[in-house]
């Protein structure tokens, strides 16, 4: 079959050439990842993203050559030439002509259908998104790989159902590459998110705000910097919903995100951290009431012009899958599991001291961790590190296998700089509002007391514990003596900086 002569122009030539090299490499390269079952993302991107974006380039340009081809021969005088082709299924040049077109086009149609489904299911990936952008993903990948959702897919929180999200994560996903090609990302990626997806949409889903557990039964423990590592337990009764659950959302935590109300506030530079204005109202009775703190100057100006958020399972949960704790938090997990040997001497007191060094790469603190501590026992209990080196290599091991799961030096990133609002021992959390600072002009105010959220039923060193019945609570015993400082301060004040 004869083409035109208008095709012969470098254009269409040069495009026909990509399409083909595009097409084969297409085929051999999805041929290759099916028989050695090899599903990379990497390789996943080329196939089904890279290679048909080039691919469709080529296409597009044989027809553009054809069409440029054409109108300079027209504009060259040559009358001759019709505008356009005529297409005569008579004549056999034309329909076997035709016929090709049309089976090549139900076949890039089949494969473009058959790409563009792969390629969907490889964005919308775990792997997509926490490997192809490794460097600047590590830290979030680390994090949610070891959370609670660890199977549940990043979409489902990030996009969530929907083609309009699907489409607003892509655009902003395009955004995302160029900061990463370009390398102008912030160091460490800045938090909150605004443009994510509102939580009723998304959590919601799965943690169905109607029918929540009600109070539960917590218990932490700690291990102290003395000598003997003394293990300290607490057990709280978390007041999680109300005593009752038919009384639904009227008393317990997750009263603050009852549908029948909102809670709303403003926070300093929207970081959600320091809170300057509560507003509260009642959906059924249409009460409003505002708290504010006195110590925080707000005009009704500044009111006016900030922009205030509604409280959602965000703004306590902002952690959700993305935690990084901290050194003693992850201490005492491997302590507790007993790969970290309990019966060594100071060694959470010198891997604190140690573990509040920042460090520049990763291969610095694994140095650092393993220097400091074996120098440590060399130096002050050398007969001691004599017997039992095998059991302080082993906690080194652990303590720099914990350390890696939570820092990464090289995005900037540990526990202090993506603070868990959930609680208020190494940060504000609840004590962001619950401060007793802010006040109503009926002169309520939100109130710091602990046992609207939990109630302790136990605490104490194991061989000497206090209980109490359930109905009850114990008064809070710092494990080590600081007198009433306890109840003037926030717990942060000292546990942020390992204390």
């Amino acid at each position: 079959m004869k083409l035109p002569s208008s095709s012969r122009n470098w254009i269409t030539i040069i495009g026909s050439l990509v399409a083909a090299v595009n097409l084969l490499l297409i085929i051999v390269l999805f041929l290759i990842s099916t028989i050695l079952n090899k599903n990379e993302t990497n390789l996943g991107l080329f196939i089904y993203i890279i290679l048909p974006g080039f691919l469709l380039l080529g296409l597009i340009m044989i027809p553009l050559g054809i069409i440029f081809s054409r109108k300079k021969r027209i504009d060259g005088g040559l009358k001759l030439i019709k505008k356009f082709p005529t297409v005569d299924l008579n004549i056999p040049q034309h329909r076997k002509a035709f016929v090709l077109f049309v089976i090549l086009t139900v076949i890039i149609l089949f494969l473009s259908t058959y790409g563009s489904f792969q390629a969907f299911h490889l964005t919308e990936s775990v792997e997509f998104c926490g490997t192809l952008c490794h460097k600047v993903m590590e830290p979030e990948y680390t994090a949610y790989q070891n959370s609670s959702h660890a199977n549940v897919a990043c979409v489902e929180c990030h996009v969530g159902a929907g083609a309009s999200w699907y489409v607003k994560s892509k655009l902003s996903g395009l955004h995302q590459v160029y900061a990463v090609v370009t390398k102008t990302y912030p160091s460490p990626i800045e938090t909150p998110l605004h443009d994510l997806r509102p939580a009723r949409e998304t959590c919601e889903r799965c943690h169905w705000p109607q029918k929540f557990y009600t109070n539960n039964l917590h218990t932490n423990k700690h291990y102290l910097a003395d000598s003997l590592n003394t293990g300290w337990n607490i057990t709280l009764q978390m007041k999680i919903g109300p005593e009752f659950s038919d009384l639904g959302f009227k008393e317990g935590i997750h009263w603050h995100i009852n549908p029948d109300i909102d809670v709303e506030y403003i926070s300093e530079n929207d970081k959600r951290e320091l809170i300057s204005y509560v507003k509260y109202t009642d959906k059924a009775t249409g009460e409003v009431t505002v708290y504010r703190n006195p110590d925080i100057e707000m005009s009704d100006s500044m009111i006016a012009a900030s922009s205030s958020r509604i409280m959602d399972c965000i703004d306590c949960h902002n952690r959700p899958s993305h935690k990084y704790s901290s050194p003693t938090v992850y201490f005492d997990k491997a302590m507790l599991t007993n790969e970290i040997s309990q019966d060594i001497p100071f060694v959470k007191r010198t891997a604190m001291g140690i573990l509040r060094n920042n460090f520049t790469d990763k291969d610095t603190a694994f140095m650092q961790i393993r220097d400091g501590i074996i120098n440590y026992y060399k130096s002050d209990f050398s007969d001691y590190y004599e017997k039992n080196s095998a059991d302080i290599d082993l906690s080194v091991a652990a303590l720099q296998k914990a350390y890696s799961k939570n820092a990464f030096p090289g995005m900037k990133v540990s526990y202090d700089v993506y603070p868990d609002h959930i609680g208020h021992l190494e940060v504000e959390g609840c004590f962001r509002c619950h401060n007793d600072a802010f006040e109503a002009e009926n002169g309520r105010k939100i109130t710091r007391d602990c046992n609207l959220c939990h109630t302790i039923i136990g605490q104490g060193k194991e061989d000497l514990m206090q209980f109490t019945n359930i109905k009850d609570s114990l008064e809070f015993i710092h494990p080590v003596d600081i007198g009433t400082a306890w109840k003037e301060a926030n717990c942060s004040e000292c546990h942020r900086y390992l204390y």
